[in-house]
């Protein structure tokens, strides 16, 4: 991960993308019903805190380096 091609600023646009994405699928998921919507929804939303979650150990490696 030492050599990461993204800039600080497209690292927080993309903090920015996924934390809006998450408040999305939470949106819909209060929105709809049924076990299939919920665990679809739930899965989603791991996938985005996953993504979430590597993007800011990058910016906070990015940080470290300046």
């Amino acid at each position: 991960m030492s050599n990461n091609p993204l800039s600080l600023q497209e690292i927080d646009e993309r903090i920015a993308i996924a934390r809006d994405n998450i408040r999305e699928i939470t949106e819909q998921a209060a929105a709809e019903s049924g076990a299939a919507d919920e665990a679809r929804n739930a899965d989603r939303i791991a996938e985005q805190n996953e993504e979430l979650d590597r993007l800011m150990k990058l910016r906070e490696q990015l940080l470290q380096k300046k």
